[in-house]
């Protein structure tokens, strides 16, 4: 597994970085990930990322826009399990979780705003592969995310640690 330097990142890459504002916290068993942005966005129902953790992750990050509530976690310890068995390199969440103490154990990288212990509805809304925008930065299905304990940067392309 890539260990991504947010910093070096940027130095690297200056002319194609994004930076997103500080605000998440940094919950996975995996503090430093980076892959190719898959987007869902929802708001108190977490019935698309339940979905989407069934499909293979494989040098994808999930970037979730929960809209910033801080009601209800989008990610729990078995949503978690599945995207890490599914091989998903770590999700971005607008939002909140819960769980943290097994998703800390969790082979995933997981950035949130905060956490609470009250679960979403299921109702089955919300939209898969839409352009969502927060923390100053606009994420596009397709483009790059990379996130470590320094912060979460995008990028149109892949980007690779310098050497």
């Amino acid at each position: 597994m890539t260990q991504y330097i947010t910093p070096d990142l940027c130095d690297a890459y200056p002319e194609l970085v994004q930076v997103v504002e500080p605000m998440f916290n940094n919950y996975g068993g995996i503090e430093s990930f980076g892959g190719e942005i898959v987007t869902v966005k929802c708001y108190e129902d977490n019935s698309k990322v339940k979905e989407l953790v069934e499909q293979n992750g494989k040098g994808k990050v999930m970037v979730i826009d929960g809209g910033a509530s801080m009601r209800k976690a989008l990610m729990g310890d078995m949503i978690a399990e599945k995207a890490a068995k599914n091989g998903w390199e770590g999700a971005i969440i607008y939002g909140c979780i819960r769980d943290v103490d097994a998703i800390m154990q969790t082979d995933l990288g997981v950035q949130a705003l905060a956490t609470v212990p009250l679960k979403t509805d299921k109702r089955g809304l919300g939209d898969i592969n839409v352009n969502v925008k927060f923390g100053g930065v606009e994420f596009i299905p397709g483009h790059y995310v990379y996130a470590d304990n320094n912060g979460v940067i995008v990028s149109p392309e892949a980007l690779s640690m310098p050497e």
